[in-house]
Order: C-alpha cells, then structure tokens, then sequence
C-alpha cells in the first residue's frame, strides 16, 4: 500500500483574498503581503522583499504563520522560541520582536489579540498554503485517473520548497516544523515518483531514486520504488542487489527485518511476475484508463463481395475469446483486396476486442520490409510504454509486447507481410488476442494460422463494385458494356476500382467509352492472371490516362528508393519550380497512384512503385533521364546536408572539400530548422546514398555521408548510417576509387569510435591514412590520424596516440582547417594527460577552445570543454571540470546530441566520484545510461564500473556488484583491457 503524503497540521481561514488580485480597468488594491516558510522564513509586500529581522524575530514570525490566522498566546510564543529554558526578559523579547515586526510589515497583518499575537493574511498568501491546495489537487486529478495532471501539480508543490524549511530559525518550536515539512516534502517525492512508474517512465527514476536512497537509506519505500524501477528498465540483478542491501542494512542499524511489501516485491522479481512488467496503481486507488489504440484504417463504404470469406474470418475472430491466439493468414496476388478484406473484417470485429486495435503495413512487396524491431517499438508506444521503458533488441521487445498484451483482448492487422518470419515476432500468443495477417505468399511455415486464399472476384462481385463506385444509372443503361469493363480488369479489385473511379471523375464520359479505350489493353489485362504482372497490367490503365508532364514525373520519382519524397525534393528530381511539382503532385494524388504521406510529402505504394520503375525503363526517352534525374535528387540531398553541416560548424573546411552540386540545396532559417530538416530526411538521404553507389555518383554518395554525420553521432539513424557506410567503403573499393574508399573509410572509423568498437574501427583508420596519402586528398589526410589518435588513446596506447595527432594538426594546419587542428589539439591533450602531462594537456585544450570561440562553434566549443573537463579532473581541479562539464552538457542537449550527452553525464559522475560525492555520481552515472546511447558497449561497461564504485561506497555493496558483474561481460566481450580493472574490483566481494 502506497503512503499518502499527510499535510502538515494546519487551518485555512475563513475567507480572503489572493495577495495580488486586481480588477482590469479598476484601481488596484491593497495588495496583501506574501510569506514563504519552505525555505528561508520571507515576506514580501508587491515585488518588494521586506526585512524580517534577526533569526529570533523570525522565529516568531514563523511561529504565527504556521498557526494560520490562529492567535498565539505570549506563553505558546516563549514556549515555540525558547522552550524550558526561557531568558528572564522573554516576555519583552517578544513584545518588542512584535513591535518590530508590525513595523515592517502592513497595516493590520500582525495584530494583538486576548494578550497574544495573530497573523491576518491573505488566503494563498503562505507558500505552505499554496503547497496543500497543489496536493489537494493533485489527489483529486489521481482519483479521476488524469496521472498527467496530478504529477504536474505534486511537481508544482515540490517547486515551491526552497532549501531547508525554516532556514536558520532557532527553537524547539522551529525543530518540530522543520523535521514535520522535511518529512512532508519527501512523501510528496515518493508518490510523485509512484506516479511516474505507473506512467512507465522507470528508466528515468532510476536515477532520481539511487540519489534518494543514498541520502535516506533506511526508508523502506525509496528502496521498493528503486527495486521496481531496476526491474522494469530490465536490470533483474540489481534490483534484487537493492534488496540485499537493504537486508543487511536494516539488520545493521536497527536489527530488524524488511517490512513484508519490500520481501513480497523481492519475491515477485525472482519469479518474474508478468504483473510487475507493466505499471499498476496503488491498491484501491484509481488509477488512469489503459490505452487503447484504434489505428485501423478507415475501412471502404463501397466494399462489395467476399461474403464467404468475411463470414469465415469473422467467425474465428469471434471464437477468439478462450483460445491462446487465433492467427488468420490471408495471400493473394498485389491487387486482389487482402487489405480491403481484412481491414473489412477487423471493423465488424471490433466489439471482441474491447482493449484496441493495431494496425502496420509491414512493406514486404518493397525492397526495404519494415524490420519487427521498429513496429515492436511503435506498438509498444500506442500501448502506452514511454520511450523510454522500450528496450532495444528484438527479443526483449517481443517480451515485453507479450506482456504489456497480457490480460487484454487486442487484434493485430499485419498488413502486407514479407515472410512468417518477419510476422512471428509481432503476433500476440495471449489469449483472447488475435492476428490477421495479408502477404503475397502463402505462410504455410506460420503454425497454427488459418490460411485463406483470396482469389479475384466473380463477375457479379466485381459488376456489383464497378457499379457502386460509378452509380447504378450510368452502368444499368450500359450493362454489357460495363461487363466488358470488368472482364478487361481481370475481375481483379484493385484493377476495378480505379477503371471506375477514372470513369466516375469523367461526367462526360460513357461507360462504353471506358471499354472502348481499355479494348487496346487486352493483351496486357489477360497476362493479369501471370503472377505480378497482373498489378502492372492493372496500373497501365491509370498511367495511360496521364498528361505527357503527369507521366513524366510518376515515372521518374518513382526511382527514388526512399520511403517518401518532399515536395523540394521530387522538384529536384523533375527539375521543376516548387509551385510546377505540387500540382503535377497533386494531380497524381487524385488518380491514387500517389499517396499524399503529409503536407509536403508524398510517396508511392510499393506495388506502383515497382510499377513507376517499368514505365521509366520503357518510356523514358532519353534512357539517360533516369539516371540523371537521381543524380539531381543526389545533388539536392549533399547541397542540403552540406548547408547543415556549415551552420552547425561555421569556419569547417570540410564543405570546401566536397564535390560541386548542380543544385543550391535547400535553404535554411536557422540550425533548428536545419537539423529538423537533417534528421526527418535521414531515411531518404541513406537511401539515397546506397542508391547512388555507381562510378560516376560514387563521390558525391560519399561526401553525403560526410556531410550528414550528425546523424551517426545523434544515435536515432546511426545504424543505418553505418550499413550505407560500409557499402559506400565496398563499392569505392571495387571501382579502385583510393579518393571516395579514403573518405569512407574515415566515416566509417567515427562510427565505429562512437560506438566503442576500437579493434573495429583501426584497420579501417590505418587504411584510410594509406589511402589519404595515395590520394592525396586534404581531407583524409588530416581526419584519418586524427581517428587514429582517438582509437590509440581510447585503447591505452598514449604515446602513438599522441603522434597520430601530431601528424593530423599539421595536416589540418596546411589544409587551412582551424576547426580540424582544434579538435586535434584537444584530442592530442588526452594523450599528453594520460602520460602525466596534464599542464601540457590542459595548455592544448585551451589553444582549440581559443579557436572555436573565436570561430563562433558553439558545439564544438562543447567538445572543446568537455575535454578540458577530462584534464582539470585529473588536475584535481574538481570545481572547474564540472564548471566546464556542465557548460557542455547544456550545448549536446539542445544539439541533440544523445552520444555526447551520455559521455558528459559519465564525465561529471567521475568528477563527483573523486570528490566523494558518492550519491551524486551515482545519480549522473545513471543519467548516462538513460541516454540509451553512450558509445556503445565499451562506454556502457566503463559507466556501469563508475556507478558500481559510487554504489558500493554507499554501502549498496550487492547492486554494485551486479553492475560490475555487466561491466565485466561487456569488457571480456569485447576484449577490452579494462576487464582487469573489474576482475580486481570483484574479487575482494566474491573472496568475502
């Protein structure tokens, strides 16, 4: 049972108003004085802060305030100040700290009553006041299920506590408050924090919680909300470490036993009680509503037919109640109505699954099927998991899917899948659950799935679709001729449909007209029944309707391999102004060969796509058009990346060394804009890049990646990132391009470095400095040692780590790239100060500070600090490290730089450590691996060593050593020398 904070003892008065109302358009009013005692004993009157006078003085004040407008006998006074042992003169102490304190303060505030004293102020006009009616809000708005709001308002309470309550005021009377609003605030905590793991926002308490534990370690509570926190951020083994801990702790200190919630938790985690997986409110208190999607697609007021197979579909849905999981697989030819079906079928089904609907189109038909990981993520999303409660390999999500489904009755739409396997991780296998699965192929390898082979309509369903979609007038006065119609369609769905919406947006046209002109198309509408030549035949109806500029552009954007197209850039493939490409956009939209995916983006199904790509191969005239045409979108893209990459780091040489562009690129307000338009685009740019791969694309395919290489340090795209990275590196490799395989190669290094794979990432150096030399090129020559550098020092190997950054300085420094030789003098700092040098160190980092402050680079003025951050911490100059620290925590946010975001946090943990500020480095450590991305494994393990270090000396000696038990996984993994390290750290507890 979750304690409920008790409010402080304390009567509001009958009446009065706020301190500082007035009336528009009305004299103002005597404003009424304000008074804090969560914090420093203050008044103010307006904007003015009034002097309270000596601690005694406030110590009355205080004493009156917390009695709420009750009047205070002088007795009760001297009591409250003094206690038992009263001065001779207390009596005219108090007199005369009221006779100072009406004074100060307002007319008619402080008032004498029956020989005592009184306060008469406003109602809100006492912060403590304000801080109940927050919680009395906050209870209500939790009672109602609105969690949002009621941890918005306990955050709004909590705001108004200033430091210690009653700051510095003396007497026993201030002691007891003290020591009762203490106790108060940290109620409010706990149920905040209560509050924000029913909302699944676990990972991010974690943190909140390890800091709270250290400074209160035998409350019970703390230790069950951090237990539960561990659990679901999927850390078993240190949750069940908080609980020994605590174990020994309380039997050390008081002798006593856990109390039976924390042993039931400890319980409940070894035997992984699904009922722990999601978030579950306090007993007998409401909690907020479970989310419930409805992401079915709206479902067609004209569908026709197929009453068999809705009959049988429906049938089993309904059944589905009971069973474990009813799995019904639907496969067909592209065109034959399995969406429309099954979308049909889940509509009429809803009422049986009363906990939601979820809906994805898996992409199986395209070149790129959606990965199960990523539509594990977005269902987990709708479900209501916070972001970050969604673990990130495939099998945990899958887990944690099965048991955020458990107990719900959900239906499942898998729309166009590739293979089984694709499907079998996305299926729900909870009872009363169901999944209706579309594909091209047969899943006979799905077991226990219903199969149902969806074949092309009979004449009269397809007669009876044409007609409802054209009108019955118009096809019942040219009945033959409408048979025609559906007979040239195949009788195929798809087909029909857009032979008769073509017709119904034509008034003046005949329905005899419509089969008179796909008379000439019977050759190809027969070879409908061949396999996916079907769907081409098909859209050869809608494409032969086009204007010459219409067919031009569906042909030529369908060559873009990306999941969609901004309006910019399809202007950049057809070569056209911006206002010429909307309308020919738009015009497609209305034939449905193009989707609309949003306000200036449009893409193409996957079947049209394929189908775009035929007509350019057979149309285009030219034949070389095509390939100019992506050679456009190529130089849209790298102009674009490369006008970001300028704004986020003015003065960088690196734009000056790309290839030229036919294209001026996007154009950009300011670097939010630019690195929204970054990182939205991110798909279509590697898309782009892997598209572009071919000899006489190949060097701008590369420069793109080196143009755009926030998206590897942001984490969001890196991995995508790297694969197009290696085939850029493969396919300059095979051409014997020493220029573009140099380039990439380094791209492909800082991957590798930010992701802590060193043995990786140093033969891809190594041969990238071969190849700069070779080349010639400026670039890589100064960017290949300086990743050598990096990789050398991050492996222990300073002295040719140092070397490697002499060699890219003076590189830098002939290419005239100041930005480059800063990041290397920074970099070279870190070898000097692992070799003991750290003067020297320190001297470097501020000659690279020295440059990109004056250059203007913000960011990577950032890095700059962070480095000296480093160096001042091993100068045991522990205040400027986390000055300098702190300053470039706050630019990797707002940059969004999660990598180096994570690495800082890590960073300022280490400075506190050394400080013994053992709480606080606990606290930031797991801030670092909340970021979700730190710099892959190596750093992981390196932070989890830290934070074991902070917990032990904590006295957590158990979590501590399941954080070094990971560490020591991570690093023997890897390989890494640090794993000695760990080995040391856990021998002593395991020898114990």
């Amino acid at each position: 049972m979750v304690d409920v904070p008790r409010v402080p003892e304390q009567r509001r008065p009958a009446s009065g108003n706020g301190p500082e109302e007035r009336t528009e358009g009305h004299p103002p009013e005597v404003r009424t004085p304000r008074f804090s005692v969560l914090g420093p004993v203050r008044a103010w009157h307006g904007p003015d802060q009034l002097n309270t006078g000596s601690p005694q003085q406030r110590a009355l004040l205080a004493a009156l305030l917390l009695r709420d407008g009750r009047t205070a006998t002088a007795s009760e006074l001297i009591d409250a100040l003094w206690g038992d042992e009263p001065p001779s003169q207390a009596l005219a102490a108090v007199r005369t700290y009221a006779s100072r304190l009406r004074k100060v303060l307002p007319p008619g505030v402080l008032v004498s009553e029956s020989g005592g004293y009184a306060i008469q102020a406003g109602d809100g006009a006492l912060d403590l006041a304000e801080a109940e009616d927050l919680w009395t809000a906050a209870e209500k708005a939790r009672g109602v299920g609105d969690l949002c709001r009621a941890r918005s308002l306990v955050n709004e309470a909590l705001d108004l506590w200033d430091g210690e309550p009653l700051a510095n005021v003396p007497g026993p009377y201030a002691d007891t408050q003290r020591t009762r609003l203490d106790e108060w605030r940290l109620q409010l905590v706990e149920t905040r924090l209560d509050m924000d793991l029913e909302q699944g926002c676990h990972a991010e308490a974690v943190s909140e919680l390890t800091a709270l534990t250290a400074a209160h370690p035998l409350r019970e509570r703390l230790r069950e909300l951090l237990m539960l926190a561990l659990y679901r951020s999927g850390r078993q083994a240190e949750a069940l470490a908080v609980y020994a801990d605590t174990r020994r702790l309380l039997a050390d200190e008081l002798g006593v036993d856990p109390r039976p919630g924390l042993k039931e938790l400890q319980q409940r985690i070894l035997q992984a009680d699904p009922g722990l997986a999601e978030p579950s409110a306090p007993a007998q208190e409401p909690t907020s509503a479970a989310v419930r999607p409805a992401q079915l697609p709206a479902t067609v007021p004209d569908f026709t037919g197929r009453g068999s197979f809705v009959d049988e579909l429906s049938d089993i849905l309904s059944a589905a109640e009971g069973r474990v999981m009813a799995v019904s697989a639907l496969a067909g030819i592209g065109g034959v109505g399995k969406t429309t079906l099954a979308v049909h079928v889940a509509h009429a089904a809803r009422t049986h699954f009363p906990d939601g609907q979820l809906y994805v189109d898996l992409q199986g038909a395209g070149a790129r099927a959606a990965e199960p990981e990523t539509v594990l993520g977005a269902f987990l999303r709708a479900l209501g998991t916070a972001d970050s409660a969604i673990p990130d390999s495939l099998e945990e999500r899958a887990a944690l899917y099965r048991s955020v489904l458990d107990g719900r009755r959900v239906l499942v739409l898998l729309d166009n899948a590739r293979d089984a396997a694709q499907v079998r991780p996305l299926l729900p296998g909870m009872e009363g659950c169901a999944a209706l699965v579309t594909s091209r192929v047969r899943m006979v390898d799905l077991a226990g799935a219903h199969l149902v082979d969806l074949d092309v309509m009979s004449p009269e369903e397809a007669l009876l679709l044409f007609t409802r979609i054209v009108g019955e007038e118009r096809v019942t006065s040219e009945r033959k001729a409408a048979l025609d119609v559906v007979a040239a369609c195949g009788f195929l769905p798809l087909a029909i449909r857009i032979a008769a919406s073509r017709l119904a947006s034509r008034r003046t046209w005949t329905v005899s007209t419509l089969a008179a002109k796909l008379a000439d198309e019977r050759r190809r509408l027969d070879e409908l029944q061949a396999g996916d030549l079907a769907v081409k035949a098909t859209f050869e109806l809608g494409y032969g309707q086009l204007e010459p500029a219409q067919a031009r552009a569906f042909r030529l954007l369908g060559l873009a391999d990306g999941p969609d197209l901004s309006l910019a850039a399809a202007a950049a493939v057809l070569d056209l102004p911006l206002e010429e490409t909307e309308d020919l956009l738009e015009s497609l939209v209305d034939t449905s060969l193009v989707e609309s995916a949003a306000p200036g983006r449009y893409r193409y199904h996957d079947l049209v796509r394929l189908y775009a790509r035929a007509c350019a191969e057979r149309d285009e005239q030219p034949p070389t058009e095509r390939d100019a045409a992506m050679s456009r979108l190529l130089d849209f893209y790298l102009a674009s990346a490369a006008r970001v990459y300028a704004i986020e780091r003015p003065g960088d040489r690196t734009v000056d060394h790309l290839e030229t562009t036919g294209h001026a690129g996007q154009d950009f307000t300011d670097d939010t804009r630019a690195l929204d338009w970054l990182h939205s685009e991110a798909a279509c740019i590697l898309a782009c890049v892997q598209q572009s791969l071919g000899a006489r694309t190949l060097r701008r395919a590369v420069d793109l990646l080196l143009a755009s290489k926030d998206l590897a340090e942001s984490g969001a795209s890196s991995l995508r990132y790297e694969a197009a990275t290696c085939a850029a590196r493969d396919a300059a490799a095979a051409l014997g391009d020493t220029h573009a395989e140099g380039r990439a190669r380094v791209t492909l290094t800082q991957v590798l470095n930010n992701a802590g794979r060193f043995e990786k990432a140093e033969p891809e150096a190594r041969r990238a400095a071969e190849l700069g030399r070779v080349s010639g090129d400026p670039w890589t020559s100064g960017n290949a040692p300086n990743e050598q550098g990096i990789i050398a020092n991050c492996m222990h190997q300073h002295a040719a780590g140092e070397a490697f950054l002499v060699t890219a300085i003076e590189a830098f420094r002939a290419d005239g790239n100041r930005p480059g030789e800063a990041s290397a003098l920074c970099n070279r700092s870190r070898s000097l100060d692992s070799m003991g040098r750290t003067s020297a160190a320190i001297d470097l980092v501020k000659q690279g500070m020295a440059i990109y402050d004056e250059l203007g680079l913000t960011f990577r003025l950032a890095n700059a600090r962070y480095a000296l951050g480093i160096a001042l911490t091993h100068a045991k100059r522990h205040a400027e490290a986390l000055d300098q620290l702190d300053q470039a925590l706050v630019v990797f946010a707002e940059n969004r730089q999660r990598l180096w975001e994570g690495t800082t946090h890590y960073r300022i943990a280490h400075v506190h450590l050394s400080e013994r500020h053992h709480a606080l480095a606990a606290r930031h450590a797991e801030q670092a691996l909340t970021t979700g991305y730190i710099g892959g494994d190596w750093m992981r393990a390196n932070v989890l060593t830290l934070l074991g270090r902070a917990l032990d000396s904590l006295g957590q000696v158990d979590r501590a050593r399941a954080c070094w038990h990971e560490a020591l996984v991570l690093h023997t993994n890897a390989g890494s020398t640090e794993m000695d390290e760990v080995r040391e750290l856990l021998h002593p507890i395991a020898a114990a």
